[in-house]
């Protein structure tokens, strides 16, 4: 039986692939002009399909489209840590070098999903006191 972890671009189940844009852009290492472009691009809404924390990223699937946009930990607004299914808006930023793909950039959670939300700061041991119910 076959992991997700073991899907090579070889195989048949490639289109389930999500990919890691190369290297990833993080606000950081964002150059002025693209951090400049991402701020005047229109701001356009999608769902969290997936986020991890400890791995500092996830992805968006936007409102009317298939194919999902990478989202660093970076590039989150709001002091709490988003779910899959919460929605959000967010700027498109283009990925350097050839600038062919995008990223989201200024992440807003503007509709959470009924599942307890912990804020940034939270340690685990902390959890219970510091959610957003």
């Amino acid at each position: 039986m076959s992991s997700p972890n073991s899907i090579t671009p070889d195989s048949p189940n490639k289109s389930n692939l999500l990919s890691l844009p190369s290297p990833i852009i993080t606000r950081r290492t964002r150059t002025k002009s693209t951090s400049d472009i991402a701020f005047n691009n229109p701001e356009v809404k999608g769902k969290i399909k997936s986020f991890c924390r400890t791995k500092g990223h996830g992805f968006i699937t936007p409102e009317g489209e298939t194919n999902d946009i990478f989202v660093h930990i970076s590039d989150i607004e709001g002091e709490y840590i988003p779910l899959e299914g919460d929605e959000v808006s967010y700027k498109l930023c283009p990925i350097p070098p050839k600038r062919e793909k995008c990223q989201a950039t200024h992440v807003r959670i503007i509709n959470f999903t009924p599942e307890v939300h912990h804020r940034w700061d939270c340690s685990p041991s902390e959890e219970s006191s510091c959610h957003k119910k």
